[in-house]
């Protein structure tokens, strides 16, 4: 689930990147509005962390393009203004949330998980799928209730899916998720963990929709 990070200041970037990355969470990044804009209308989000002190527009500038463009992805604001009049005025632009500079890695990385899984319809902070466990905070999958040990881009590539239950997703879109703008994967790269998933799990939970992609089916099978 890619997360979009909007932030000029290299220092901050460099922070919610790297404490992101290690907690698996895969990351673009846009250092102004119209590169945020350019993101937004090539690539799909699961949420937005954007700050309002751009260098070309305001991050409320940012904030309602992108609801103007009916995108619904959960933008959380992230700013060093504390005044009400500015959490009011991001909240009612359409921000589902806002989190004030300086901040607590720990409690940033919560709240976007769970902006996330509310935004998927989903209240509980464990997925389950059948017999498979995934829990995002811990990174601890478990099948028939026994750990499974999962590389971190194999473990992002499960947890994509199975989110995305009964979406078919393409190699390109699971390729967009999982790697950064800068990175050139082959295609058949999916393929190989695809298959080392089915190994340690089940052959059915993950699904191949010949000539298109991937599937998770939304019943367990």
């Amino acid at each position: 689930m890619k997360i979009l990070l909007v932030e000029d200041d290299p220092i901050i970037a460099d922070a919610i990147q790297t404490r992101f990355q290690q907690d698996a969470q895969q990351m673009d990044h846009a250092a102004s509005g119209s590169q945020a804009l350019h993101a937004v209308r090539i690539q799909e989000y699961a949420l937005i962390i954007l700050d309002l002190g751009l260098p070309d527009m305001s991050g409320f500038q940012v904030l309602n393009e992108i609801r103007n463009q009916k995108v619904e992805t959960p933008v959380l604001v992230l700013t060093a203004r504390d005044a009400s009049y500015d959490k009011v005025r991001g909240l009612d632009l359409g921000a589902d949330d806002y989190v004030v500079k300086p901040f607590d890695l720990e409690e940033l990385l919560a709240r976007v998980r769970a902006l996330i899984r509310r935004s998927m319809g989903r209240a509980a902070p464990i997925l389950t799928y059948g017999e498979v466990t995934i829990d995002p905070a811990s990174k601890i999958i478990t099948y028939q209730n026994k750990p499974v040990n999962l590389p971190v881009t194999q473990y992002k590539l499960l947890h994509y899916l199975v989110e995305n239950k009964g979406h078919v997703k393409t190699k390109k879109q699971l390729i967009d998720a999982l790697y950064n703008w800068d990175e050139y994967i082959e295609e058949n790269t999916i393929e190989v963990y695809v298959s080392q998933i089915r190994k340690k799990l089940s052959p059915s939970v993950i699904r191949t929709i010949r000539g298109i992609g991937y599937l998770t089916p939304k019943v367990p099978e």
